[in-house]
């Protein structure tokens, strides 16, 4: 049903900024959790940002919190990642995965396993 795919990634210069956004297609994204990972060569996947589909409750890895914002334009269908002061180990594939609801109560938002619905990815490279 739910189908996710990310744009926005580019190339950019430490301290420069990139807008992501995961647009949603074949069900309501205001419904669904969306969660965005990166993933490095050689690194863990790592969750950048979460925004919450029962409260919009919106969560950040602590490697971006203050420099990173989450959104969602229901009227698009899409959520953004807004991501300023780019460094260098920003440098990854960045994903969007979507879960149906809400988070479950006490539940680590950066879980892999929560999420049923994944998108392609798109690359971000910061880099001089």
């Amino acid at each position: 049903q739910l189908q996710l795919v990310e744009s926005g990634g580019g190339s950019v210069q430490p301290g420069g900024s990139l807008r992501l956004s995961c647009a949603a297609s074949g069900a309501t994204l205001k419904y669904h959790a969306i969660v965005w990972f990166r993933q490095a060569p050689g690194k863990e996947r790592e969750g950048v940002s979460c925004i919450s589909g029962s409260d919009d409750s919106t969560y950040y890895g602590d490697s971006v919190k203050g420099r990173f914002t989450i959104s969602r334009d229901n009227a698009k269908n899409t959520v953004f990642l807004q991501m300023n002061s780019l460094k260098p180990e920003a440098t990854a594939v960045y994903v969007c995965a979507a879960k149906l609801w809400g988070l479950p109560y006490g539940t680590s938002w950066s879980s892999r396993g929560l999420y049923d619905y994944w998108g392609q990815g798109t690359q971000v490279t910061v880099s001089s």
